[in-house]
C-alpha cells in the first residue's frame, strides 16, 4: 500500500517523473472533484459532534476548528458551525488579532494551546468524519493504493502533529488513517 502526499501546486508530469507513470493522482482539497472533495475539512457533511459541547453538532470539520478558535478581540464564533457553502469559514489574525488558543467546548472555561487543540479537537473530529461520513471513499482509496501508488494532493503536506510551524495536512491524516497509523 503506497500513499504519497504532495502539494496541490505540483505538476502532474513532475509527480509522474518522481513516483512513476502509473500513479493515481487525487486532489482531496475543497476544490477537488466528486467524490474526493468529501475528504476536505470544509465539506458540509452535517451532524458532526462538537467536542466538549454536549448535543451540539456542526456542518463541517473546519467549522468546528474555526468556531472554537479564540482571538485577542473575539471569542468563539458559533456561526462557523453552520456554514454549508464552504465559504467564509476562516477567521484570521489580520482581522481579529493574535490567536489565544482554542476553547475546550463552546462554553468551556479552558483555552487549549495549539498542539493540544490539534490533539483533542481537530484529530477526533477529523477521525469521526472519516469513520462516519466517507467510509466508501476510504475503501476506494484503500483498494486503489493496494494496486498502485496513490498521490493525495493538499495545500499543505505537514503530517507531523508536533510541527506547529505549518498547518496540519488533512491529506496526511487520510493517509495515516488508511495505513492504520493514526497519530493518537
Amino acid at each position: 500500500m503506497t500513499i504519497i502526499i504532495a502539494n496541490k501546486r505540483s505538476k502532474p508530469e513532475n509527480l509522474r517523473k518522481k513516483h512513476g507513470e502509473d500513479i493515481e493522482i487525487i486532489d482531496v482539497t475543497s476544490k477537488a472533484d466528486e467524490p474526493w472533495v468529501h475528504f476536505s475539512p470544509f465539506w458540509p457533511h452535517g451532524n458532526i459532534p462538537v467536542p466538549f459541547s454536549d448535543g451540539v453538532v456542526a456542518t463541517c470539520v473546519e467549522g468546528i476548528w474555526q468556531a472554537l478558535k479564540v482571538f485577542e478581540t473575539e471569542d468563539v464564533d458559533e456561526s462557523k458551525l453552520h456554514v454549508t457553502n464552504m465559504k467564509g469559514l476562516k477567521r484570521t489574525v489580520r482581522r481579529l488579532g493574535n490567536v489565544r488558543g482554542h476553547r475546550k467546548g463552546l462554553h468551556g472555561d479552558e483555552l487549549l494551546p495549539y498542539r493540544e487543540a490539534r490533539q483533542v479537537i481537530y484529530l477526533p473530529i477529523f477521525k469521526w468524519m472519516l469513520e462516519n461520513c466517507v467510509q466508501d471513499e476510504v475503501e476506494q482509496l484503500r483498494q486503489m493504493s493496494s494496486e498502485k501508488a496513490v498521490v493525495l494532493l493538499d495545500y499543505t503536506t505537514n503530517g507531523d502533529l508536533d510541527n506547529l510551524r505549518s498547518p496540519l495536512s488533512h491529506a496526511a491524516l487520510v493517509k495515516r488513517y488508511i495505513e492504520v497509523e493514526w497519530p493518537v
